[in-house]
């Protein structure tokens, strides 16, 4: 099995997208996260750029151990020697240092000429190698540059001492099987001694996974990578769908060091950092990506999962796959969700129920288990044992958020205050001083249903205790009420 190697740049190109940015103390989390993941060279930042970037870089190199430390910079003498001092404490280290190459930007960024590009290249990498070994060299645009110039500067720079080369599809430009032609023109016309070429890919056109595995299948060995495919722009080559296109295809004999099954918990630790939420139908860690609807595809899925999952959830660090009931969704489905609830129907029982669920799945845009169990004579008071009485907020900029809720359980009145970072965090920190259950939540989503400042905003939650994932669902005008409500209609569905 040949090795590929995983360049992580969340916490560099990742990082860099508006409002997403991370203090140090979350870069360090985020970098022991990737280390336990198993990346092979986490990028930590661009020392130069900020105080608080030099900062990050310092301390992460104190934070990890095995992943190389990597520190990006300019072609530019002061960059590189800002570098080299951020990294003064990683156990293995690279500066990745480069320049643009394509007409572009030799012409309109540096008003330069192509040789003056590679004598400033060639410059660059002997004046890094001062200082570190290990040195990674990026062609910028090296999308939009010909293949011929390109193999030019690749053979300048590994030459001058360059440990890895970088061909960056700086704009997400190329079509998949134009960049796989440019790695294996490099591959067939540089002599490239031991150094590495990766890619690093950006999503603009949607192609980004693409153009990365068909690097890979040219003879790139290293793939530069985000969680969650965040980035510039449209974004980074995600690494999850990298690493498990690479594990599901063992007949192309390469591995990585990737522990698969710490990608799903990364992925929801990024999003929750960053306050980015993932698409429900992204690959591989999306809400939806093991979640059926179809009547043909559950009932397929029933019988024998590989009919239409070609990836075990739990290979990724997911439970298990999801049946969501929906109009679409046939008998088999719905018998499958009333023995999960310990409902046992016989063909009679069945047919009654699943006329009734049709109908109010024509109704209703989510069918939960509180439905089925009302569909099928079984409610009980256990399902909406908690209920939220009051809740009042005292929020605002300069003052403690302070949240005090009262609530009825099982008859039987129950109040609390907190506070919190904010009042919804407030008013779930009062709910969790009443209910005493340690849970993590893992998925926050708000929806708008209609527009306006009087809109109704629909929460979605995914909660966590003991190993289980349990949803709640609400709606109101007022978001702090929603969130709270869809806090106790999760909890609902475990307190005994």
């Amino acid at each position: 099995m040949e090795k590929l190697f995983i360049f992580d740049t969340t916490l560099r190109d990742g990082e860099q997208v508006p409002g997403c940015q991370l203090n140090t103390i979350e870069k360090i989390e985020v970098a022991r996260s990737l280390e336990s993941l198993g990346v092979d060279v986490i990028e930590a930042g661009f020392p130069v750029s900020s105080p608080g970037d030099f900062n990050s870089v310092v301390e992460i190199s104190k934070a990890v151990t095995w992943p190389t430390i990597c520190a990006l910079t300019r072609a530019v003498q002061k960059d590189i020697d800002v570098a080299a001092e951020a990294l003064k404490y990683a156990k293995k280290k690279r500066i990745h240092t480069g320049i643009g190459t394509s007409d572009y930007h030799i012409k309109y960024k540096f008003n330069s000429t192509q040789d003056e590009i590679i004598e400033r290249a060639i410059a660059t990498v002997k004046y890094a190698k001062k200082y570190v070994e290990d040195v990674e060299f990026y062609a910028e645009d090296a999308g939009r540059t010909s293949n011929e110039y390109l193999a030019r500067v690749v053979q300048a720079v590994i030459n001058a001492g360059a440990t890895v080369v970088n061909i960056p599809d700086t704009t997400g430009y190329c079509l998949p099987t134009e960049y796989g032609e440019k790695i294996k023109y490099l591959v067939d016309h540089v002599d490239l001694k031991n150094a590495i070429l990766s890619t690093h890919c950006h999503q603009d056109l949607g192609m980004a996974t693409a153009n990365t595995i068909m690097g890979v299948l040219n003879g790139a060995r290293q793939v530069e990578v985000t969680i969650n495919g965040i980035g510039e722009r449209a974004g980074n080559t995600s690494l999850e769908e990298v690493v498990m296109a690479i594990r599901s295809h063992k007949e192309l004999n390469i591995e990585t060091n990737i522990n698969t099954q710490k990608i799903y918990p990364i992925s929801r630790t990024i999003s929750n950092l960053m306050n980015m939420p993932i698409q429900p139908n992204k690959a591989i860690v999306g809400r939806n990506a093991f979640a059926h609807s179809s009547g043909i595809h559950q009932d397929g899925v029933l019988k024998n999962l590989s009919t239409y999952e070609i990836i075990d959830p739990k290979d990724v660090g997911i439970d298990d796959n999801a049946i969501v009931l929906t109009a679409r969704s046939g008998r088999a489905a719905l018998k499958n969700r009333l023995n999960l609830l310990k409902i046992e129907v016989n063909d009679l029982e069945l047919a009654k129920v699943y006329q009734d669920f049709l109908e109010l799945a024509d109704k209703k845009k989510d069918i939960t288990d509180e439905d089925v169990l009302i569909l099928a004579g079984k409610e009980t008071n256990g399902m909406h044992r908690i209920k939220l009485e009051y809740l009042q907020v005292i929020s605002g900029i300069g003052i403690r958020n302070i949240a005090n809720v009262g609530l009825d359980i099982a008859g039987e009145k129950f109040e609390a205050s907190a506070t919190g970072n904010g009042p919804v965090d407030a008013a779930i920190k009062a709910i969790k001083e009443i209910v005493r259950r340690q849970t993590t939540i893992q998925e926050f989503l708000i929806q708008a249903i209609n527009k306006g400042s009087d809109d109704t905003g629909k929460v979605h939650m995914q909660i966590e205790y003991e190993g289980q994932i349990y949803y709640g669902f609400s709606a109101n005008t007022d978001i702090v009420a929603a969130s709270a409500e869809a806090y106790i209609n999760a909890i609902n569905k475990f307190v005994k």
